[in-house]
């Protein structure tokens, strides 16, 4: 199933499907293409969104976690969208918990799989490292369980962000600010359900992260997949549907 990107204004999306709205949200180095399988798998009952964030593609006043909500509060608004489950991967779940506290009214279920928000390992060493190919292959096989899921379009992909200096000190802004903004105090004031989707080996936003949003978010339940680290929608797209379907708010 190919993705087809529109765009419209200052936006660029997916946007698949009718029906109740599930809203997707891509990591730091995420892309709309990380959520395929729920895509191809939910669009069949649902409507599924994915607003591309303005990262390091778009001008962006703000580089950091405010002006990335901002953002996407413009973009729920431009779509006129009343009632979503809102889904996150690693800062795109991070980016879900600040929306869900800021309109609680907006967000039916809310979804977290490697998110941010707690504790995070990043990439370390002169994060990102410019013009080391290598260094950045070794540094997105690292999200992955098994190397080879890594595949050389998405080493590719990076590498040639990582050679732009602009954008990179994009990238190293946000990535300061998500470090900064702990939400251990914050999110025992979520209510709506939320579902935890971990990856058993994740290095990065390891179990025990999981296990402590699961204590802090009061309505909360969490499930692992075995075999599968930072990016599980990617890594066993089937068994994270399956465990989606199983547990989405009708």
């Amino acid at each position: 199933m190919d993705i087809k990107i529109h765009k419209e204004g200052e936006f660029q999306f997916v946007d698949e499907g009718e029906g109740n709205v599930i809203m997707l949200l891509h990591g730091l180095f995420g892309a709309l293409s990380n959520w395929i399988g729920v895509v191809k798998r939910f669009s069949k009952k649902y409507r599924v969104l994915i607003p591309m964030l303005p990262i390091y593609g778009m001008n962006m006043k703000k580089p950091d976690l405010d002006g990335l909500v901002d953002f996407l509060e413009k973009f729920i608004s431009f779509k006129n969208i009343n009632e979503m489950i809102l889904m996150g991967n690693s800062l795109g779940g991070h980016l879900g918990l600040i929306y869900t506290l800021r309109h609680p009214h907006m967000v039916r279920q809310l979804v977290l799989t490697g998110s941010s928000g707690l504790f995070e390992n990043t990439m370390g060493g002169s994060f990102p490292r410019r013009g080391s190919y290598e260094y950045i292959k070794e540094r997105v096989e690292y999200t992955f369980y098994h190397p080879e899921t890594a595949a050389k379009e998405l080493v590719d992909e990076v590498f040639d962000t990582t050679r732009s200096i602009p954008k990179c000190l994009k990238i190293v802004s946000i990535a300061k600010s998500a470090q900064r903004h702990n939400m251990a105090k914050d999110i025992t004031r979520i209510k709506v359900p939320t579902l935890l989707i971990w990856g058993l080996n994740d290095t990065i936003t390891p179990p025990m992260v999981a296990h402590e949003f699961n204590n802090l978010i009061p309505n909360s339940k969490i499930r692992f997949i075995d075999n599968c680290c930072h990016a599980p929608m990617m890594e066993h797209p089937e068994k994270f549907n399956d465990i989606l379907e199983n547990n989405l708010i009708a």
